[in-house]
């Protein structure tokens, strides 16, 4: 290949000296004179710039763009993993919204069990207590009427103890056992008013 460069640019160099030498100036030619371009050289930078630009793609530009894609690519997904973190965040914020959201109301459900069993054992209590109460009271309503009926025989037996012992006074004379009785029961119907 670079030996069929360098003829065609002899072939154009000798066809340029050739118009130049007979007087004839195309185009081209002239171009070539003017600027004082020779294709050797100029063919010979055309291939040196070709081999530069090869090598440079193969061994330095490819792997850059090959590093550029690889970075792009893990920028891509850290960003896609930043996006999944971000929506996961977000749905462990709503859950854990919602666990608070269900705690508070399970809390207030506890209190307010809590306040209905309070509420029914004081009633509980305050029922057992009144109840208590009444039996105490009629308990002691009991014991004084028992009371109150053992001080009145008490004080029937004492008073016809003493209406004997003031008859048998009165009478100045000793009464028998029989006749005590006789008089014990006759004060005693008198005073209970039977």
């Amino acid at each position: 290949m670079i030996s069929s460069l360098l003829v065609f640019a002899q072939v154009t160099e000798h066809a340029a000296e050739t118009a130049a030498a007979h007087g004839e100036a195309t185009g081209i030619a002239k171009i070539v004179s003017d600027f004082g371009i020779s294709w050797p050289f100029f063919l010979a930078q055309v291939l040196n710039f070709s081999v530069v630009a090869f090598i440079l793609w193969k061994f330095a530009f490819k792997p850059v763009l090959a590093t550029l894609d690889e970075r792009q690519q893990k920028i891509a997904s850290g960003l896609q993993y930043a996006e999944e973190m971000k929506a996961k965040l977000e749905a462990v914020q709503q859950e854990s919204a919602a666990s608070a959201k269900r705690a508070q109301v399970e809390a207030t459900k506890i209190i307010e069990e809590a306040r209905k069993s309070a509420k029914d054992f004081l009633d509980k209590q305050t029922q057992e207590t009144t109840a208590r109460a009444n039996d105490i009271l009629a308990k002691a309503q009991q014991a004084v009427e028992l009371e109150h009926k053992k001080m009145l025989a008490d004080a029937r037996s004492e008073i016809a103890r003493l209406v004997v012992a003031t008859t048998q006074r009165v009478l100045a004379k000793e009464l028998t056992d029989a006749d005590r009785s006789r008089y014990n029961d006759s004060a005693t119907r008198e005073l209970s008013g039977v």
